[in-house]
C-alpha cells in the first residue's frame, strides 16, 4: 500500500508519521527546498505547541461555517494537548506549561523539535521529495477510481513536469498566509476546477486598520494597550493590543476576528469597543478623580496618574477629547468605540479562514466525491485563535487523515 502526502507543514508531517507507523509506504512532496518552514517561522518568538486545557474546552476554540457540531470534540479526542506533549517527549523534547496555559518546548524554539521530528520520519522510511510543486491530478482510468490517482508536479527551479501514481493522497497545503513559507493558497484554483466547494481564504489572527491621527502615532506607535476588555457585537474578550502605524494588532483582535469580519462585510467597517480599565466601574473611576472637573483643570493628565492609564491609552483618549467632566472621561475610558476600516492583507496574517467546506468532507476528512483523496490542516474551513490552538488543530487533523487513509487503503486491498 502506498500513500502520497502533498505538503510538508505540521499537518502533512503528522499524517505521514501516523501512516508510516501503520506500515504504509509514504512519500511526502513539498514545493519548497526544505520542510516545516511555517513551523519554523511560528517558533521565532517561542513555539506555542498547544494549550493545557481539557479536550472539551479546547474543542470550543474552533469555529467555521457549516462545521459539524461534534467534529472538533472528536478530532481533539483523537489527538489532544496531552498527546501533543507526549509526542514531543517521544522525540526527546520536553515541554512546560506557562501560567497562561500555553505549552512550549524547553528552550522555546522550534528548530530543535523540527530536526528531531524529521530525523524520526526518515527513520520510519518516509521518502521526502522537495522542490515538487503540485500542479494537478487525474485518475488513471479517467474516472474517480479509488486505486489509481496520478499526481502532477513541476520539479526544480526549471519546473520540469513529473507525474507519479499513488493509491491514496492526503493534501496538507496550508491556507493563504505567509506565502514565503509555501502557504500561498494556490491550491484553491485547482480544487475549484474540480468543482470542490470552497469558502474564500480570508485573513484570520491579523491586525486591523484604523486611520490614526498624527498625534496618536507620534505618542503611541509601537506601545502596548494592556489589560483590556474588548467587545465586538455580542462577543467579549480580554487581552492586549499594540498600536501600529496602520492600526491595531494583538490577541484581542485575533479572538474577535470572526465577528469583526462579519461586521465588516455587512457595514464596510467593524466597530470594536475597548474598556481601558476593566477592573473599575465608571463610578469608581469618577470617585478616584475626587473634586476635579472645573474648566481650568485638564482632566486627562490627572486621570492618567490616578487611574494609571498607559501612554497608548492616554494618547487615544486625548485624540477623542476634550472632556468637560470626570464622568464624560470615565465613560469614554470604559466605552471607547473605534471603527476598524479593514483587516491587514492575507499574507500578513498569522493564519487564514476559509478553505474546503465541511459539506465536501466525511468524518474521515476524505472528500465525499473523490475516494482516496483526504485533506488536513488549514486547507479546511476552520479557524482558531493563537495560543496553541492553531498547531494543535493541524496535528489533530493530520492524525485523523493519516489514520483514516490507512484504513481506507486496507479496505480497498481487501475488496
Amino acid at each position: 500500500m502506498n500513500l502520497a502526502i502533498v505538503g510538508g507543514g505540521p499537518a502533512g508531517l503528522r499524517a505521514a508519521e501516523v501512516a508510516a507507523a501503520e506500515g504504509v509506504s509514504v512519500t511526502l512532496y513539498d514545493a519548497k527546498p526544505s520542510l516545516g518552514r511555517k513551523f519554523l517561522v511560528a517558533g521565532y518568538g517561542g513555539l506555542n505547541l498547544t494549550r493545557a486545557e481539557s479536550p472539551d474546552r479546547m474543542a470550543t476554540r474552533y469555529v467555521g461555517p457549516e462545521m459539524p457540531e461534534d467534529i472538533w470534540p472528536s478530532l481533539i479526542t483523537d489527538f489532544d494537548a496531552a498527546a501533543t506533549r507526549a509526542w514531543a517527549a517521544s522525540l526527546g523534547v520536553e515541554t512546560f506549561a506557562a501560567s497562561s496555559g500555553r505549552v512550549y518546548p524547553m528552550g522555546l524554539k522550534s528548530a530543535h523539535l523540527l530536526r528531531a521530528w524529521l530525523s524520526h520520519l526518515r527513520a520510519q522510511g518516509i521518502v521526502f521529495r522537495t522542490r515538487h510543486r503540485w500542479t494537478g491530478m487525474t485518475f488513471s482510468d479517467g474516472s474517480r477510481h479509488p486505486q489509481g490517482i496520478r499526481l502532477d508536479f513541476a520539479v526544480g527551479p526549471e519546473g520540469r513536469p513529473v507525474s507519479v501514481e499513488t493509491q491514496a493522497v492526503i493534501f496538507a497545503l496550508g491556507g493563504g498566509s505567509w506565502a514565503k513559507t509555501g502557504s500561498d493558497g494556490e491550491w484553491t484554483r485547482r480544487f475549484a476546477s474540480m468543482e470542490i466547494g470552497l469558502s474564500p481564504l480570508e485573513p484570520a489572527n491579523c491586525g486591523w486598520e484604523i486611520p490614526w491621527s498624527d498625534t496618536v502615532l507620534k505618542e503611541a506607535e509601537g506601545l502596548p494597550l494592556k489589560n483590556l476588555r474588548a467587545r465586538a457585537g455580542t462577543t467579549e474578550t480580554v487581552g492586549e493590543l499594540v498600536v501600529t502605524r496602520y492600526g491595531l494588532e494583538g490577541s484581542v483582535l485575533y479572538a474577535l476576528g470572526p465577528v469583526l469580519r462579519e461586521l465588516h462585510r455587512a457595514n464596510g467597517t467593524a466597530e470594536v469597543e475597548l474598556d481601558f480599565k476593566p477592573d473599575f466601574t465608571v463610578e469608581q473611576l469618577v470617585a478616584k478623580l475626587g473634586t476635579l472637573g472645573k474648566a481650568t483643570v485638564d482632566l486627562l493628565p490627572e486621570a492618567r496618574n490616578r487611574w494609571r492609564l498607559g501612554p497608548a491609552a492616554a494618547a487615544i483618549l486625548a485624540s477623542r477629547g476634550p472632556y468637560a467632566t470626570p464622568l464624560a472621561l470615565a465613560n469614554e475610558t470604559k466605552h471607547c468605540r473605534l471603527f476598524l476600516t479593514g483587516p491587514r492583507p492575507l499574507d500578513e496574517a498569522i493564519s487564514s479562514a476559509g478553505g474546503i467546506r465541511w459539506s465536501e468532507l466525511n468524518r474521515t476528512l476524505m472528500l465525499r466525491r473523490f475516494p482516496g483523496m483526504f485533506v488536513a490542516g488549514e486547507m479546511i474551513d476552520w479557524e482558531a485563535p493563537t495560543g496553541g490552538y492553531l498547531l494543535q488543530g493541524c496535528l489533530a487533523t493530520g492524525t485523523r487523515a493519516g489514520r483514516r487513509a490507512v484504513e481506507w487503503l486496507r479496505s480497498c486491498a481487501q475488496a
